[in-house]
């Protein structure tokens, strides 16, 4: 018997913000929210400017335009953030 594994992307199917928390909602209707200051270039951004988050590549990447701006939603699930917590 052999066992594969197999790999699945992790996708969202929105994105939005509230104050300066971060939310995607993924595929399986799952909701993860994630500080904007954990992020060099989210942490100096405007609460307008964060509001412009979109989904990109299938709902695999958040983009800000405005920021040059990009991160994965799947290194956002696992955690893998630039910067540490409560770092100002």
């Amino acid at each position: 018997m052999s066992i594969t594994h197999q790999e699945t992307e992790t996708v969202a199917t929105r994105a939005w913000t509230e104050g300066r928390m971060v939310f995607v909602e993924l595929t399986d209707q799952r909701i993860v929210g994630f500080p904007a200051n954990r992020f060099r270039r989210l942490r100096d951004a405007s609460e307008p400017e964060l509001a412009e988050v979109r989904l990109e590549v299938g709902g695999t990447a958040l983009r800000w335009d405005s920021l040059d701006e990009d991160l994965t939603v799947e290194g956002v699930v696992a955690g893998r953030f630039q910067l540490p917590p409560g770092r100002d």
